[in-house]
């Protein structure tokens, strides 16, 4: 499984956004008596500046520094505050933020990690009715034999196992002359792992698009003596990225076309796959025929569960395939 970087990085990590303590700019040790706060120790070396809040225990609520006063006799610098407070001992305080440049008040968490937008770019080619499986005849149940036609090409993955494997992750196509034959496929996605699917052709000499993206395909059998039995490719394509909804598509654009693609959505499975089952990261199939030269250039808004430190794996690749 790939690790993504920072567009998409998996792996969970605390987070803290805003002005709280977690992300102070300065931590002093103060007394303050009415608006004057005296400055006993910085303790974390960082400076104070006018408009920086002031939180810390008895300190009244959005106090923050309105001048600096300098030294007193002592040598302590002092600061005028815009609101009264009485912090008799010196005490731990923190200071972040700034109310004169409209930062917010202060706040022990932010809006957390937020998400970002994943270009996908594609350009798939024609599609092809028989380049996985060539037109083929069988006397019974069993396995049929693939060949790599156009657009598609027979090699050994890093396991040993001989795959055809696909330009794009796109869903396969079946057909066959007898009525009601059910196609089992094996192989993988485009991320490697494993998965299958059922697809059955309810009409003879009708073809029947699946609903998963194979990008490689590992074996095809069929339950049953058939004729003319095809298997290839359809313009139904893969997402790279979990999408759950149609409301992630910043712009679908096909074909050099300003104006957002009327194609079909199909949103990203998110109970348990089985091979009967839809794509874990949905699917899209563009308003017209792909040729090789029509680009499709999806902005996907990936929300926090699937970028930044705490996304998951589930969250921007899906549920496990099957």
């Amino acid at each position: 499984m790939p690790l993504f970087s920072d567009d998409l990085f998996l792996g969970a990590g605390a987070t803290y956004m805003g002005t709280g303590n977690q992300s102070a700019t300065a931590v002093i040790s103060a007394t303050i008596s009415g608006t004057t706060m005296t400055v006993v120790q910085s303790l974390s070396g960082d400076p104070l500046v006018v408009g920086q809040y002031i939180t810390g225990s008895s300190v009244t609520a959005n106090s923050y520094i309105v001048s600096n006063n300098g030294q007193n006799s002592s040598g302590q610098t002092t600061y005028t505050l815009s609101q009264s407070s009485t912090v008799g001992s010196a005490t731990t305080m923190y200071a972040a933020g700034n109310a004169l440049l409209g930062d917010p008040a202060p706040m022990s968490l932010g809006v957390g990690p937020l998400g970002r937008i994943y270009i996908w770019d594609t350009i798939p080619q024609t599609l092809q009715t028989a380049n996985v499986v060539a037109s083929q005849t069988t006397s019974g149940a069993g396995a049929l034999t693939l060949t790599a036609g156009t657009s598609a090409t027979s090699v050994v993955r890093s396991d040993g196992t001989t795959v055809i494997q696909l330009d794009v992750p796109r869903a396969l196509q079946v057909n066959c002359s007898t009525t009601a034959r059910a196609f089992t496929i094996t192989g993988y996605d485009y991320y490697g792992q494993a998965m299958s699917e059922v697809i059955t052709v309810a009409t003879a000499g009708t073809a029947v698009v699946g609903l998963k993206a194979w990008y490689q395909i590992a074996t095809v059998s069929i339950a049953g003596s058939a004729t003319a039995c095809v298997v290839g490719t359809s313009d139904v394509l893969g997402f790279p990225i979990r999408v759950i909804d149609a409301g992630y598509l910043v712009s679908n654009v096909w074909n050099n076309t300003l104006d957002n693609d009327a194609g079909t959505f199909s949103a990203a499975v998110t109970a348990t796959a089985t091979s009967s089952t839809g794509d874990v990261r949905g699917t899209y199939k563009p308003s017209s025929a792909s040729n090789g030269s029509k680009r499709l250039v999806c902005a996907i808004a990936v929300p926090a569960i699937g970028s930044g430190p705490n996304s998951t794996r589930t969250g921007v690749l899906g549920v496990t395939q099957a």
